[in-house]
């Protein structure tokens, strides 16, 4: 049996913001909250079903690499052994699965900023360019944006964490403006994801970002907003110029406006075109329906910043079947900081620790077809805007008929306080006409368990940061 999935992704949403009201030149929300429309990274392309399947994996893949921070091995698996390899792709920034069209500075220009629920800080290529990728919209300079302020030395930013999988280095540096008037320390940063080989540098300023608003001619503008200008970056960043955390952070959207909870709301995985909604503060609110589920957050002592979104994961359920997995493979270590559960939504597939993986691929198998053995479907390289530096692989179980899928149980994810997440068939099994099967969307790794946003999808989730809770209903996101 085989097993990939080295995950990155988010489905790159792009953001168009549909406000609540207009909200300009301030350092906080609108009152009430505000929403925003994701699109899927996706959306603006004519791929097939196989096809969004072959770029999440991939996508899904170097994610993996990066929640992992260097002690987690993504992992393949056959029936005679497990092996594990080391993961070195040739990484881009756009591992994420959603971004936001935004615009920065003063006049505006545009932004476009991959969504990282996993990570805090804001950063955007700008001039003057020691290293950028090509990007298609225009490098934002603050030297030409009336709003830009440099963030000095002394401030509290100029030394907030990232989580423990990015690494974040600060240095001070004076520069020379040629009159004898003192020129004040500037706050450099460098922000790297060492497994990935990716990084920016450059310093750290505040701006004022502007959300498009929900009606023409309208929009939404947050000033004073600390954020990093990346002079030299490293890697590639397809559809995106940036990335906007959403963690917990202090550098993070929702820590710099104080918002105290937010939600998302995404749709079907295969029509990646339909927006999914992005709520802030009061508008983040799952109503009082009977079917919500709550489970607590909790941090990892290891994680200065608190930044990842960490639940416990008690148990899985197929059918009325409890999986036999060992007591304590989901659990939390302590003494090292591996282990646990996070949920993700830039991660295409969600990924299992590798005893629970093999107990969920047998047990599918064993529901099909007593006998049948699944098979790990590969896929290559064909698209030449996307770089497959390692296989691609999913488990993936031959069809009789193969035009539909066979009814299924649903598959239930048990996590603290008696929350059920539960997922029907089309929230982890895909159908390939083409091949005549249907594959496993998920994958194993050792150190972690990470549940990605194809479990997410029509799944209605509300991060409460200051209750310090997780809750979730099924929605038909479409209509929020």
């Amino acid at each position: 049996m085989a097993s990939l999935l080295h995950s990155s992704s988010l489905w790159w949403l792009m953001v168009v913001v549909a406000a609540t009201s207009l909200l300009v030149g301030s350092a906080a929300p609108a009152a009430g909250g505000f929403r925003l429309e994701l699109r899927h990274v996706d959306s603006k392309g004519n791929f097939t079903k196989s096809q969004l399947v072959q770029r999440a994996a991939h996508r899904s893949r170097v994610r993996a690499a990066v929640l992992s921070g260097g002690s987690t091995t993504v992992v393949s698996t056959s029936a005679a052994s497990a092996n594990s390899w080391d993961v070195r792709p040739n990484v881009h920034w756009s591992h994420s699965e959603y971004v936001v069209e935004l615009q920065i500075g003063t006049p505006p220009v545009p932004f476009v900023a991959a969504v990282e629920t996993s990570s805090d800080l804001i950063w955007t290529q700008s001039r003057p360019c020691t290293r950028c990728a090509y990007q298609p919209t225009p490098v934002y300079d603050p030297r030409t944006s009336r709003s830009f302020v440099p963030e000095p030395c002394s401030s509290a930013m100029c030394r907030a964490p990232l989580p423990r999988f990015n690494q974040l280095d600060y240095s001070c540096s004076s520069s020379s403006n040629n009159t004898r008037r003192p020129v004040p320390q500037r706050c450099q940063y460098s922000y790297n994801d060492t497994v990935l080989g990716a990084s920016t540098k450059g310093v750290m300023g505040r701006e004022t970002l502007t959300f498009p608003g929900s009606r023409p001619g309208t929009s939404m503008s947050i000033s004073g907003i600390a954020f990093g200008c990346g002079y030299y970056n490293t890697g590639r960043i397809f559809n995106s110029t940036g990335t906007l955390g959403l963690g917990r952070g202090p550098l993070s959207l929702l820590s710099q406006l104080g918002i105290g909870k937010f939600s998302y709301c995404l749709t079907d995985y295969f029509l990646p075109r339909r927006m999914s909604p992005l709520l802030f503060g009061s508008l983040a609110d799952l109503g009082g329906a009977a079917a919500v589920q709550n489970t607590p957050l909790f941090q990892s002592r290891f994680d200065e910043s608190g930044t990842p979104y960490y639940v416990n994961l008690r148990g899985i359920s197929i059918g009325p079947t409890r999986l036999p997995i060992p007591d304590g493979v989901f659990d939390f270590q302590q003494s090292d900081g591996s282990g646990g559960a996070v949920f993700d939504s830039t991660l295409s597939f969600t990924l299992l620790e590798e005893r629970a993986f093999q107990e969920v691929v047998t047990h599918i198998a064993a529901l099909l077809d007593g006998g049948i053995t699944p098979r790990p479907r590969s896929y290559t390289a064909n698209d030449s805007s996307i770089y497959y530096d390692i296989d691609q692989a999913l488990i993936c179980y031959p069809l009789s008929n193969g035009d539909e899928l066979p009814v299924m149980p649903d598959m239930v994810l048990h996590f603290d306080e008696n929350a059920d997440m539960v997922l029907h068939r089309d929230n982890y099994m895909i159908l390939l006409k083409e091949q005549s099967e249907m594959c496993l969307a998920m994958g194993a790794a050792q150190g972690i368990s990470v549940i990605g946003n194809f479990q997410q999808q029509n799944m209605h989730l509300l991060f409460d940061i200051i209750g310090g809770y997780l809750s979730f209903v099924p929605a038909d996101c479409s209509k929020l």
